[in-house]
């Protein structure tokens, strides 16, 4: 089942709607988008809708195979993108970066 709602925390908002972060990289229970979808967004925090993205990709990738090119994907260094990361989904090495670009 492809979801249709993306979410971020509110601080990524920026970035995304000026096109600076063109990918998320999620965990296994938000990784059912389906290439070419369009999804809506909304922030974590409130739930306030705030753009759409078409979805170009979904690949598996391992914590420790995140490099410096994801890192500007998501407009941060590689060592705050991996802090990030720990963060959110402690403990888990199988990842999925979701590449999007913005419709509206």
């Amino acid at each position: 089942m492809s979801l249709s709602t993306m979410t971020f925390f509110e601080r990524f908002e920026h970035d995304i709607l000026a096109g600076k972060k063109t990918i998320t990289i999620r965990d296994a229970n938000e990784c059912d988008y389906a290439p070419g979808s369009i999804v809506d967004v909304a922030t974590f925090e409130q739930g306030r809708a705030f753009c759409r993205l078409q979805i170009k990709s979904v690949t598996p990738i391992q914590f420790a195979n995140l490099t410096e090119f994801h890192a500007v994907q998501e407009n941060m260094t590689l060592p705050v993108l991996k802090q990030v990361i720990s963060d959110i989904y402690p403990d888990i090495s199988q990842l999925f970066v979701i590449e999007y670009q913005l419709v509206d």
